[in-house]
């Protein structure tokens, strides 16, 4: 009987050896596939098991096993004549029990060794297909340029592997790549809203000493804002920019010879600073990358009424490139990019061009917002303000609005400040009622400011909207019939007519930067 404890013990011992084997191989080192064929042998082993213990038992202790062995319910081996036999054998009980424990033993054996060749081989396979997973991963990355730090993750892999010589899991690292964004090294600065009041200021007049004459109507009057070209109208740039695209084409020149300097000094004075830059309107780029370009559908370039190409908004390489440098002059200081001729030409000839194939599934309107909208998400975060100039026409004209393809409610949903260009001279005669509007630059800037408040309304309450801050006219009209000398007087109008129609902000428009100073509140 003690001897039967005993028994009972060591084959409790090696049940628990063969569960935590079992867990060890299936958890650590064996695939899915595996788990069926190792449940297998291990299942063999323990009917094994128990044949040797059920022999034992008998050799030594007959009718105790007998009792045993009659509450088993799941196995199908006739114990009873394992034991008839043996009785009548008569054998030697020692020489048994000592038969079926080598027996037990070489049959172990034979199946430690069996399942541990299926598990060198099986988890030499799953070896090999990690390293061919990290190589592709590893060679995908190269060429996306996902992983900046050049490791190879599949010799990293391999190599723990190794070292753990297959008895312990080793996860595969998940390396998440980090790409570095070039604006996520620009400090962003907080953006603060200033009412605008300001002039426009061609780059060769900011880059002489012209513009000490601007500074002081800053220093002397109501002007606290300068509209500074960075990128003008025949598409070259007013500095030396660290823009690669610009560069590529040679775009940038040396009219303000140190950008960062006047930048610095007008912002001492608390100049607030917008760069302006024209949009498709840029005959050098079209010139310079024709696939670029707008094109007739000849293949030839499409040139407007002055003979000056365009570029075509629906690319996206030059909506890249236009925020590119509008990228540049955040950097270097500016409160404000401002996008002029955001639009497609009106020239003759447009009507027939060719803007290629997604110029069928999108509308003129349709990829001027979607610049806006890109431009917007691009920049803002870069800690400035953003605003777009659109014809004022638009406001209360679909069919304008159409042709050029800005969408009033649509871009303002998308920028901080919307820049309508609400000349007088720009309204043909009877427009908004007025016989003549460039004759009644108050009525007409009021009226059209109070239209302007009716469209915007379309926006729900809570939305964003931009501010609405108008461009005026001081410059005289000489080319239309029923025009005016423009001074003082017909500038300070203007600026009445945005103060009645409840907006607070307002650009003046002077292609030569002679502005009339007497139509301005002195400070």
């Amino acid at each position: 009987k003690s001897m039967v404890v005993s028994m009972n013990s060591l084959v409790k011992e090696l049940r628990v050896i063969i569960r935590i084997a079992k867990a060890a191989i299936l958890q650590s080192l064996c695939p899915k596939s595996m788990a069926v064929s190792v449940n297998s042998l291990v299942k063999e082993l323990r009917v094994i098991i128990r044949i040797a213990k059920a022999a034992i038992l008998q050799s030594i202790c007959p009718k105790s096993m007998e009792v045993s062995m009659s509450k088993k319910h799941d196995m199908y081996i006739n114990y009873d004549h394992f034991y008839k036999k043996r009785r009548r054998r008569g054998s030697s009980k020692a020489f048994k029990v000592v038969f079926t424990i080598i027996l037990a033993s070489v049959v172990g054996v034979a199946l430690f060794f069996t399942i541990k060749s299926h598990i060198n081989f099986e988890d030499s396979d799953k070896l090999s297909k990690q390293k061919d997973a990290a190589g592709n991963n590893g060679m995908e990355d190269k060429v996306t340029g996902k992983d900046p730090s050049g490791l190879n993750n599949a010799g990293i892999n391999s190599e723990k592997i190794a070292e753990n010589d297959l008895t312990e899991t080793v996860p595969t690292p998940v390396v998440t790549p980090v790409v570095q964004n070039p604006v996520d090294t620009i400090a962003t600065k907080e953006r603060i809203p200033v009412k605008a009041k300001g002039i426009y200021v061609t780059s060769s007049k900011a880059g002489s000493e012209d513009r000490n004459r601007l500074i002081e109507l800053i220093d002397t009057t109501e002007i606290n804002a300068m509209v500074i070209d960075v990128k003008g109208d025949t598409g070259k740039i007013s500095y030396s920019m660290n823009s690669p695209k610009a560069q590529e084409i040679d775009a940038t020149t040396n009219q303000i010879a140190d950008m960062e300097a006047l930048v610095g000094e007008l912002k001492e004075k608390g100049v607030y600073l917008i760069a302006r830059i024209v949009a498709f309107k840029d005959p050098y780029l079209a010139e310079q990358k024709h696939e670029l370009a707008i094109k007739n559908k000849d293949g030839s370039l499409y040139r407007d009424n002055n003979g000056e190409c365009w570029v075509n908004p629906y690319k996206k390489e030059v909506r890249d490139y236009l925020v590119e440098v509008a990228t540049e002059a955040a950097v270097i200081g500016f409160d404000e990019i401002q996008f002029d001729y955001i639009r497609f030409s009106t020239g003759q000839g447009i009507a027939d061009a060719d803007f290629g194939k997604e110029a069928g599934t999108k509308t003129k309107e349709d990829i001027i917002i979607e610049f806006t909208k890109y431009a917007y998400e691009k920049l803002k975060p870069l800690g400035v303000f953003v605003a777009a100039d659109v014809y004022g026409t638009i406001i209360s004209s679909s069919i304008d609005a159409g042709l050029v393809g800005q969408n009033y409610v649509e871009m303002s949903k998308y920028l901080d400040y919307i820049c309508p260009m609400i000349y007088p001279s720009h309204f043909g005669d009877g427009n908004y009622g007025i016989e003549y509007p460039d004759l009644e630059p108050l009525l007409i800037v009021r009226k059209v400011l109070n239209a302007s408040k009716e469209k915007l309304a379309q926006i729900p309450e809570g939305e964003h909207r931009a501010i609405v801050r108008p461009w005026l006219q001081d410059f005289t009209a000489t080319w239309i019939k029923h025009h005016q000398t423009y001074g003082g007087e017909e500038v300070r109008a203007q600026i009445k007519g945005v103060y009645e129609a409840g907006y607070e902000e307002w650009l003046l428009w002077n292609a030569a930067t002679k502005y009339s100073v007497d139509g301005l509140l002195k400070e």
